[in-house]
């Protein structure tokens, strides 16, 4: 019987990989301990971010002490992190016993149990970015029950020049939509009543099939599965992100009004840089589209500041963009070289230095344009879905509203996986607070 304890970082994706694949040791007999007492320690870890595997690293090298005295506890690494550093990971942290990529989680239990039987160091790292061999297991074990999430595809056939997922997790792959629906029934079985479809690209889904099975077939499909009662997606490229499907959400009750549409810059110079398929003024156009179908929704976007070569009207362009479109929220990054990837080796590096205060402006700006749509929200009225304790607010509980804003509220844990009737009372820059004018009787 061996122990084990998980530390995930970074995206869904990493998430949903460990929760499938705590799952499965659990199945095996494994059993899930605390960090002090675990023999083996399994890292998730991201890599699309310098800061996100400096993380990481910080975290590993703590082992050192308890590996000199004991030679334990053993630690995996696995995730996109794993598939970027590769062996190296055995001679930087001679604890690393095993490396595993990202489409190799379903040899990660197998490897994981060698490990603990004879010491050795394992290799399980992505070579042909094509193969992947996947693990027939469910999220059933989650932090939190009430919401699921599926992968419907694999890797990313984009290569935007700053960006290494398709280095690290392969060429772009569509799961069989009998897997999907299947692993969709499991999740409302244990619990679930949120379910969130995870891909680099949800909208590139079915492109390599031979039949016309796609991603707007897909979504329709699986938010009329029975028990499901609300359906996400992320993520969304701008330029295959079709009306059709704005209109599958605006039609299917149980599709959420949110959309995460990354933009990356204001800048159609910059745009190009970045090998972006579409321009400010494309790209403009597919957010008056959404607005116009689904004039509730909540619009997220990601925006990377300090490009290589990008000007300060650059950056202003961006600025411009933030303030004309009104995200709800928007996931801001100063750029990171990543090694590998085009962008690594461009000339016209900015300083770190400017990098962040361009960084702190566009956050400062963004803060403004949140509080000012959240404060607007006052005195309305959500259905929410309660998550939980709220992990920022003692005595409070978390939900999140069909748009995905984050909802605190008071009340009493039972009404965790209820949905309530919130009236929005105050608004933060980060979240809203509200009370509870109707729930459910609860036995």
């Amino acid at each position: 019987m061996y122990r084990f304890h998980m530390k995930v970082y970074g995206c869904q994706m990493n998430v949903y990989d460990s929760d499938r694949a705590r799952t499965a040791l659990r199945r095996r007999g494994w059993v899930e301990a605390s960090e002090d007492e675990a023999d083996m320690i399994v890292f998730t870890g991201c890599s699309v971010r310098g800061k996100a595997e400096q993380k990481v690293w910080s975290e590993l090298g703590r082992y050192a002490p308890s590996w000199q005295k004991n030679r334990r506890p053993y630690v995996a690494l696995t995730g996109c992190i794993a598939q970027s550093l590769g062996e190296r990971a055995f001679s930087r942290y001679p604890w690393v016993r095993l490396v595993s990529g990202p489409r190799h989680i379903g040899l990660l239990p197998e490897g994981l149990e060698r490990v603990m039987e004879n010491g050795r160091r394992v290799t399980l790292l992505d070579e042909d970015p094509r193969e992947f061999f996947d693990l027939d297991e469910f999220s059933g074990v989650r932090d939190n029950k009430y919401r699921g999430y599926v992968t419907i595809a694999h890797g990313c056939d984009n290569f935007c020049t700053y960006c290494i997922v398709p280095h690290v997790r392969g060429r772009f792959l569509s799961r069989p939509p009998a897997d999907v629906l299947q692993e969709v029934r499991r999740l409302v079985e244990s619990g679930a009543k949120e379910i969130t479809l995870l891909g680099q690209n949800v909208n590139s889904y079915g492109n390599d099939f031979k039949n016309d099975y796609g991603f707007v077939r897909l979504l329709r499909e699986v938010a009329r599965a029975e028990g499901v009662e609300r359906v996400r997606f992320v993520t969304s490229l701008p330029q295959d992100f079709t009306e059709e499907i704005a209109r599958v959400m605006a039609e299917e009750p149980t599709i959420c009004p949110s959309l995460n549409l990354p933009i990356q810059s204001g800048s159609d110079r910059i745009l190009k840089l970045m090998n972006r398929k579409y321009s400010r003024a494309e790209y403009m156009e597919k957010v008056r589209m959404v607005r116009r179908l689904l004039p509730e929704s909540g619009l997220a976007s990601d925006l990377i500041v300090g490009f290589p070569g990008e000007t300060e009207e650059d950056f202003e362009e961006s600025m411009s963009a933030l303030s004309e479109i009104c995200f709800d929220l928007v996931h801001t990054a100063a750029y990171s070289e990543r090694s590998g990837t085009p962008a690594a080796t461009m000339p016209g590096a900015l300083p770190q230095e400017v990098r962040m205060d361009r960084l702190n402006r566009v956050n400062k700006l963004q803060d403004s344009i949140t509080l000012s749509i959240n404060k607007a929200l006052i005195g309305r009225s959500y259905r929410v879905l309660v998550e939980g304790p709220a992990p920022r607010g003692e005595g409070l509980l978390q939900g999140r509203t069909p748009t995905d804003r984050v909802v605190l509220l008071p009340g009493d844990e039972e009404l965790s996986g209820n949905f309530v009737t919130v009236e929005i009372t105050e608004a933060e820059s980060w979240c809203l607070r509200g009370k509870i004018i109707e729930r459910p009787d609860l036995l």
